[in-house]
């Protein structure tokens, strides 16, 4: 048994954890999701959101029968297991596109959570990931966004798996990259939504002050439900990670 905490910068709506951020914490706790010493990408890992991640209080972890459960006052929070899906990424764009349709942003004005950790608004740069995305062109009838991201330096860890001295952001951070931008895909101002479930691969995490790309894309919605996808991609076109999301259509009101 371990614990897991999220600091209260990590949230998504004010009084709860940003649901990437947590998904990525948690996946780091999957033995299937840890590299060796020798290896520098994390297999897929699934995790399934059950309730709204708590703030600034210690979890527990604990792994039964390859599930990794997150639980809090009895109350189980979330689950992790390895992902057995191929994930497919996300077709990008050039970073002078994706930081034009940063412009469209449909949150800048009108926000559900304008202090979410990944995409919030009201955060400072030095502070939350700032993630705007926008419209770009659709692929297959597929409704996309995109945006840039250049991990700030207070976000860096020391990873010993990368040479070279290169600092880089945290498996978690990069999990909350991949997060709100596949909520964007849909409608989060007509729609508002929570992450229910997130899959997850990370080939290589992203790099301190250098400029990425990500791009989200919507893949159907049933119900209350829908499924998006997204990508991070380095600025010379290399995929970084790639995720495929459930959101849960939600009245903000009960989250705030």
């Amino acid at each position: 048994m371990s614990t897991l905490i999220v600091p209260s910068r990590f949230c998504g709506p004010p009084v709860s954890g940003n649901g990437g951020w947590t998904a990525g914490e948690l996946a780091a706790h999957v033995e299937h999701g840890c590299p060796t010493d020798h290896a520098r990408a994390w297999p897929p890992v699934r995790v399934r959101l059950r309730q709204p991640p708590p703030l600034d209080v210690t979890m527990t972890v604990t792994e039964v029968d390859g599930t990794t459960t997150l639980s809090h006052d009895g109350g189980v929070v979330a689950e992790a297991v390895p992902g057995l899906d191929e994930l497919t990424a996300v077709t990008g764009v050039d970073v002078a596109t994706a930081r034009a349709a940063e412009a469209s942003y449909a949150g800048a004005t009108r926000h559900p959570f304008p202090t979410c950790f990944s995409c919030g608004p009201e955060r400072a740069a030095d502070d939350g990931l700032r993630i705007f995305p926008g419209e770009v062109a659709p692929v297959e009838g597929r409704r996309r966004v995109a945006a840039t991201w250049t991990p700030h330096p207070s976000l860096a860890e020391d990873y010993h798996l990368y040479s070279g001295g290169t600092q880089r952001a945290s498996l978690a951070v990069t999990w909350a990259a991949l997060d709100c931008v596949g909520g964007w895909s849909e409608d989060l101002l007509g729609r508002p939504m929570v992450l229910g479930q997130m899959t997850a691969r990370v080939d290589r995490l992203p790099e301190i002050g250098q400029t990425h790309v990500v791009v989200g894309e919507h893949r159907g919605t049933e119900g209350r439900k829908s499924h998006t996808a997204s990508t991070l991609w380095s600025g010379d076109g290399d995929v970084l990670a790639v995720a495929e999301h459930v959101w849960i259509a939600v009245d903000p009101s009960r989250f705030s």
